[in-house]
């Protein structure tokens, strides 16, 4: 079974459809290029501004980013403290 998926990797797949850089989308977004790469490569997560930025480029709800960030940290504390308790486990998957 797969871990869980960290935002950073959907988030560069749905760049790789258009062709577009990190460098590309952060001068789009009039953002900075380290927190987009970083977050790209798993290493950071998005903070309130870029996910607000991105929301309007992609033209997507920018509520979205901060939920699938905090289900992965779900997913991850799961993997890496499993718990014995019943409701622990509902919706695991």
């Amino acid at each position: 079974m797969r871990g869980p998926i960290h935002l950073g990797e959907t988030f560069r797949e749905d760049l790789k459809a258009p062709g577009m850089s990190a460098a590309e989308l952060a001068r789009r977004i009039e953002g900075s290029v380290n927190p987009i790469a970083e977050n790209q490569s798993g290493r950071r997560s998005m903070n309130c501004n870029t996910t607000l930025r991105l929301g309007h480029f992609f033209d997507t709800l920018a509520v979205s980013c901060p939920n699938l960030q905090k289900l992965y940290g779900l997913r991850l504390a799961r993997k890496n403290q499993p718990c014995d308790c019943p409701a622990a486990n509902l919706g695991h998957t």
